[in-house]
């Protein structure tokens, strides 16, 4: 392995945390809403089959 294909790995493995990390802040968001707004948009039915799928 040379420097390169560290340097990747690592950046790789930041974005994927920070990922992970957007989405439970989301996550969070949404869940303070009121109820009938996140029935609105669906949250978090819609959010739960399309996560399923992938």
């Amino acid at each position: 392995m040379n420097g390169f294909t560290i340097l990747r790995s690592v950046q790789h493995y930041v974005g994927r945390i920070r990922t992970v990390r957007n989405e439970i802040r989301t996550q969070r968001f949404l869940n303070t809403l009121p109820a009938d707004i996140r029935k609105d948009i669906g949250w978090p039915d819609l959010y739960q089959g399309r996560v399923r799928e992938n």
